[in-house]
């Protein structure tokens, strides 16, 4: 059995844009990781996503993974960007825009 690490790194190496959130893209489970995805798709961001509450595993490892505590956590060329607030801030300055066009 792959430890929590590998199977990480596998969702990651998935998109160049990986957002780990409470819920789906279509049916987010909190505001923040609406608003992550809000942001996402105003940059027509091509990104996969995974549902925290579908695996604890998953969810208790990316804590320690990124040494961030909450969710969501969003990914870009395997590096953590950040969460809810990080993605808004990045998105009303531009940065988010451009970071999704050079990882594309």
């Amino acid at each position: 059995m792959t430890n929590v690490n590998t199977r990480i790194e596998e969702l990651l190496n998935s998109s160049p844009i990986f957002l780990f959130m409470k819920g789906t893209p279509d049916m987010p489970q909190c505001g923040f990781s609406a608003r992550a995805v809000h942001c996402l798709m105003a940059v027509d961001a091509p990104f996969k996503s995974f549902n925290i509450f579908e695996d604890e595993e998953i969810r208790q490892g990316l804590k320690s993974y990124a040494n961030f505590q909450t969710f969501p956590q969003l990914y870009i060329n395997k590096k953590l960007v950040g969460g809810s607030d990080i993605v808004l801030e990045l998105y009303e300055s531009g940065e988010l825009e451009k970071m999704v066009k050079e990882a594309q």
